[in-house]
């Protein structure tokens, strides 16, 4: 008796994992900035604090106030790219900011605009996340918040190596 409780409700466990998803929770805590996101740039660590500092660098001065024309004091020649939509090299990275998206360069502004979640740090390595705003593809008139992550691998004070989430566009 035992063993056929039991054989029915792994049968039944089967049929529903192997039935189309009909229960989706809807529930969904929000992603949101930190209060204080300059300090997450900073560490006593020497090192870690160094390794901080360009990361937070190439957000504000390069990524947010495209101002390119400083990439060589951020960026290693050779800065490896697994974005599936930018090659590698710094000059392509540049070329790809300048002349595809020709997105113009502004005032470096005194803070970080990008809502930053956290940093972390540990050896060359640098992530931050931050938080993504998307239309719920199950009604367009909403939106929800997701986290977004970027790693940088730090040499000799500057970054050359960087992964993110990102898919083909």
């Amino acid at each position: 008796m035992m063993r056929s409780k039991l054989g029915g409700a792994l049968v039944a466990v089967v049929i529903a994992l192997s039935a189309p998803m009909t229960f989706v929770a809807q529930a969904q805590e929000v992603v949101v900035e930190a209060s204080n996101k300059e300090a997450l740039f900073t560490s006593p660590d020497p090192l870690l604090n160094a390794n901080k500092q360009v990361v937070y660098h190439i957000m504000r001065d390069l990524l947010e106030a495209n101002n390119w024309d400083k990439a060589d004091e951020f960026l290693t020649e050779r800065y490896i790219q697994h974005n599936p939509n930018v090659a590698s090299g710094r000059d392509t990275v540049v070329k790809f900011f300048t002349e595809i998206l020709k997105i113009p360069p502004t005032p470096i502004p005194e803070t970080l605009k990008t809502p930053v979640v956290f940093v972390s740090a540990e050896g060359d390595l640098v992530t931050v996340a931050t938080v993504r705003t998307e239309k719920d593809p199950r009604n367009a008139t909403k939106t929800y918040t997701t986290t977004w992550y970027d790693t940088w691998r730090i040499l000799d004070g500057k970054a050359d190596e960087h992964w993110d989430s990102a898919v083909k566009q």
